[in-house]
C-alpha cells in the first residue's frame, strides 16, 4: 500500500489544450482534488507540460491549488523520463511510489509509466485523475497499463491509503475534499 513517506506525485499534462480535447471526460476536478492532498500531507508533486508553446499552459484550476514548491518540468518526449530534468527531480525526491495520473492516458502517461517501472519504481496510476480525448483509446491504456505492471486505483483509494487511520491529524482536512 502507499504510505506518505514515500510517495510523489507525478501529474501529467493536464493542459489547457489536452483538457478542452478530453471534454467531458476531463479530470481535472479529481487532479485537483489530488493535488490538495498532497499539498496537505506534504507529499512532493511533479507537474509536467507536452510542448506548452503549442498546448498551452497548465490549466490555472490546478495551478492555483498546487504547493509552492511544485516543480514543473517541459517536456517534448511522450514519456516524461526521457526529459533528464524530470528523471533528475525524481531521482532527487528519494522516493519509490509514484502516484501518476494525467493526460492522455494511453500516451505520455502510458509511456511514463512503463519507464518508470523499467526504474525499479512502485507505479500507482490513478484512473479517475486520468483521460483520453477518446474513450476506447483510454480503455486500451489502462489494460496495457495493468499488464506492464502497475496498480490502477482511484483518488479515494489514494488518499485513505496515504492516511492509514481517521485518527491521522490531517484526517479533516483530507476529507473534506472529497464529501
Amino acid at each position: 500500500m502507499l504510505n506518505i513517506e514515500n510517495s510523489v506525485v507525478v501529474i501529467i499534462d493536464i493542459q489547457e489544450k489536452l483538457v478542452n480535447a478530453a471534454g467531458k471526460y476531463s479530470p481535472v476536478e479529481k487532479v485537483c482534488k489530488l493535488a490538495e492532498a498532497a499539498k496537505i500531507l506534504n507529499i512532493p508533486v511533479l507537474v509536467t507540460e507536452q510542448y506548452p508553446k503549442g498546448l498551452g499552459q497548465t490549466v490555472e484550476q490546478l495551478k492555483n491549488v498546487l504547493a509552492a514548491d511544485t516543480c514543473f518540468v517541459e517536456k517534448t518526449g511522450f514519456s516524461a523520463l526521457l526529459t533528464p530534468e524530470f528523471k533528475d527531480k525524481l531521482v532527487a525526491s528519494g522516493k519509490k511510489q509514484v502516484v501518476i495520473c494525467g493526460i492522455e492516458g494511453h500516451i505520455c502517461v502510458y509511456q511514463t509509466i512503463c519507464d518508470l517501472l523499467a526504474k525499479g519504481y512502485e507505479v500507482y496510476f490513478v484512473k479517475d485523475c486520468s483521460a483520453s480525448r477518446n474513450k476506447y483509446e483510454f480503455k486500451t491504456g489502462v489494460d496495457l497499463i495493468r499488464q506492464c505492471g502497475a496498480k490502477v486505483t482511484c483518488l479515494e483509494i489514494v488518499l485513505f491509503e496515504w492516511l492509514k487511520t481517521s485518527k491521522h491529524p490531517d484526517f479533516k482536512l483530507v476529507q473534506a475534499l472529497i464529501k
